[in-house]
């Protein structure tokens, strides 16, 4: 899954993630549902991914969250390869990360791997929680982007929102 190319305009993202009310969202192109936060919109990265990104207020500064998946078309894949294509890719934008957790967690039933990461760029620095898990048909990758400023609470509303994710 290619994320760095969404990653630059986002880069400049860095709103609260106050407490939120959830609200129930289903749409039959998903291979799960979920209860997203009441009054964030919807946003197209014309960058093929499939899923819901969604950011909490319509101008800069914003919190980003991306619920992704693509069809795993009967190949074996893991969460480590792609956390190596994912991070192979930030380095080769000019980026520097640094990992600041690593954990198996399951989300809706579905196991995987979740990284928390800091991003240094030349316009300043972007926290970031990535998960990816392997379902039966689908590779998945949930994502959070904020500012270090505001992540600890945009990352307590991103696991509300990832506690409420039922696969199909």
């Amino acid at each position: 899954m290619k994320v760095c190319r969404v990653l630059l305009p986002v880069l400049l993202l860095s709103a609260s993630a106050s407490a939120q009310t959830l609200t129930p969202f289903k749409d039959a192109k998903l291979p799960f549902t979920v209860s997203l936060p009441k009054g964030w919109l919807g946003v197209k990265f014309d960058d093929g991914a499939s899923g819901v990104s969604l950011v909490s207020g319509k101008k800069p500064p914003a919190t980003l969250m991306r619920l992704l998946f693509v069809g795993k078309g009967g190949m074996a894949v893991t969460p480590q390869q792609e956390f190596q294509k994912f991070e192979g890719g930030i380095k080769g934008g000019g980026m520097t990360l640094k990992q600041t957790a690593s954990r198996q967690v399951k989300y809706g039933g579905v196991g995987g791997l979740e990284r928390e990461y800091l991003l240094s760029h030349p316009k300043g620095k972007v926290q970031m929680r990535v998960w990816y898990g392997t379902g039966a048909k689908n590779l998945y990758s949930f994502q959070l982007t904020d500012s270090p400023a505001r992540y600890a609470q945009a990352s307590a509303l991103f696991s509300k929102v990832l506690a409420t994710v039922k696969f199909k």
